[in-house]
């Protein structure tokens, strides 16, 4: 029994470096035989990834007011942090979503335009409102003196819809990223949550529990997009979704703070 416990332990804590090397660019070795059996198993971490993209971009944001910049600056250079350690993955996703599921009349159209590695008019629109939202929220947080605590519960519960939409939606593709992964179960999801909301809360506080309520609120809805417009999720739908709950939640926390 001990033996079996221990090589569940071994295989659970493969789930880090395998989350950090599917949502993220950095170097992280990682075992993919152990992971590809994981499959979707492992999402319960994916809120650590988000706790390492945090962690890098306040280091950056840090380094930024340290020499005497302004928090535009900061929050210009913690957001550009974001999109290089993660290869905007996320902001890909949310671009493709907006130019299929408003750019097209089917099912098969819009998934059509959202595999489509050119990004029109929707997308181009998508992501400069994110990126303009996300940059004036940083700033503001920044401008009142806090840089850490919101970055890290921003990104840790920014991470768990992704887990959400996986457990709550069908596959809308027989091929892909989420296809591959496959779907996590709901103590998964309950996983992802508890770490998540822990990570949040010490950096936070009570606020976590606010921040996650909105962005479950967020979530729903968009799953309910995602249902009528291609009946599932997509890894593109995924990626959305983390950026829809990250302007929330720094939208909540201006919101709190003022």
């Amino acid at each position: 029994m001990d033996a079996n416990t221990n090589k569940n332990d071994l295989v659970a804590a493969q789930d880090i470096p395998a989350a950090l090397g599917l949502l993220t660019r950095l170097p992280i070795p990682v075992d993919h035989a152990t992971a590809t059996a994981r499959g979707a198993a492992a999402a319960w971490a994916w809120p650590l990834a988000g706790l390492a993209v945090a962690l890098l971009a306040g280091l950056a944001g840090w380094i930024t007011l340290s020499l005497g910049l302004p928090p535009g600056i900061a929050a210009l250079l913690v957001l550009a942090t974001q999109v290089i350690v993660t290869g905007a993955m996320h902001e890909d996703g949310l671009a493709d979503c907006a130019d299929g599921l408003w750019g097209g009349w089917t099912i098969p159209r819009r998934l059509e335009i959202m595999k489509d590695s050119r990004t029109g008019a929707y997308g181009v629109i998508a992501l400069i409102l994110s990126l303009l939202l996300r940059w004036t929220a940083l700033t503001t947080l920044i401008g009142l003196g806090s840089l850490w605590a919101p970055l890290i519960a921003v990104a840790m519960i920014s991470r768990v819809p992704m887990v959400a939409l996986m457990v709550m939606l069908p596959n809308a593709r027989d091929t892909g990223l989420s296809r591959s992964v496959g779907r996590p179960s709901a103590q998964t999801l309950a996983l992802a949550i508890s770490v998540a909301l822990a990570g949040a809360f010490v950096a936070k506080g009570s606020a976590a529990f606010g921040l996650l309520l909105a962005v479950a609120v967020v979530t729903l809805l968009w799953a309910t997009i995602a249902k009528a417009k291609i009946k599932g999720q997509t890894g593109d739908i995924l990626g959305a979704g983390q950026q829809l709950a990250e302007i929330t939640t720094l939208l909540t926390l201006v919101a709190i703070s003022a």
